[in-house]
């Protein structure tokens, strides 16, 4: 069995004892190409992502915007699975045992193969957390168990429609960090409010020390900077996902596709290293 214990909060450790935030890029299993996901984690890597969020592809993703259905279809339609993307964790780990990797899912292929094989396959692959979208804290007291006894994290979503008495309950059960949704409805829509972010995000501190990743909305090196002024962590799903299937739709070859990707990222990358520097000159300035 892999141990990946810890390796998540090891990582927030040290970007925040060297002032930085984590810089996390979604990607869809098998999408847009089906064996482009392992080069893409780990050129993303290369490009300055701290943290992999692998999408499992599921028949219907119900907090995805359409551009995130479409790359479940597509990868869907390719045969993609559960397995499918345990192995590719397992084929990353063979020479980055480093990057934290975070499985994104939905409830039913999680359920369907049984909470103690999963935790036990996921753990033997090198995952180092499961977030499953549609599972409530009321419901996950049987998978929790299991993902502790293999030393795995459960991350859970907070949106902006959560009340106080519900981020107090699930940050109680959720491990690693906490992930905000920083707009309403699905991914890839509405107006990226930063008031908004920086005010919900100070209501989930209150009740965990976990830190606190922001996703949705995050687009490039502003978007990325705005959030990266209230939170530990920013996510870019959409925007990524949007541009390998362009390249791809357009013919592309999987390099020029993991390219495009890398550039994406590291545009990210500097947006929020911009603000890290800013604020480690501020508290130098103050001290």
């Amino acid at each position: 069995m892999t141990d990946t214990t810890g390796r998540i909060a090891r990582r927030f450790a040290e970007l925040a004892a060297a002032g930085r935030r984590a810089v996390i890029p979604y990607l869809v299993a098998g999408d847009p190409l089906r064996d482009i996901s392992v080069p893409l984690m780990h050129r993303l890597v290369q490009a300055g992502a701290d943290i992999i969020e692998l999408g499992v592809p599921f028949s219907d993703p119900m907090a995805e915007g359409p551009t995130i259905q479409r790359g479940h279809e597509r990868a869907l339609d390719k045969g993609v699975r559960l397995r499918d993307a345990l192995a590719m964790v397992a084929e990353f780990r063979r020479t980055d045992t480093d990057t934290p990797v975070l499985l994104m899912g939905y409830a039913n292929p999680v359920v369907g193969m049984g909470f103690s094989r999963f935790a036990d396959q996921a753990s033997e692959a090198g995952l180092d957390a499961l977030l499953t979208v549609d599972m409530p804290p009321e419901e996950v007291e049987a998978l929790n168990a299991e993902l502790k006894r293999v030393g795995m994290d459960n991350i859970f979503l907070v949106a902006p429609t959560t009340p106080p008495e519900r981020v107090e309950k699930i940050t109680e059960v959720a491990t690693g960090f906490v992930y905000y949704v920083s707009l309403k409805g699905v991914t890839g829509a509405g107006h990226l409010d930063v008031d908004s972010v920086t005010e919900h995000v100070a209501l989930i501190r209150r009740y965990t020390q976990l830190p606190v990743a922001v996703g949705f909305g995050i687009k490039d090196a502003e978007s990325a900077a705005r959030v990266a002024q209230a939170a530990d962590g920013v996510v870019v799903g959409s925007a990524l996902v949007q541009l390998m299937a362009d390249r791809a739709a357009a013919g592309d070859e999987e390099q020029a596709i993991l390219d495009a990707a890398a550039e994406l990222l590291k545009d990210i990358r500097r947006g929020v290293d911009g603000v890290s520097a800013a604020a480690d000159g501020d508290r130098a300035g103050t001290a």
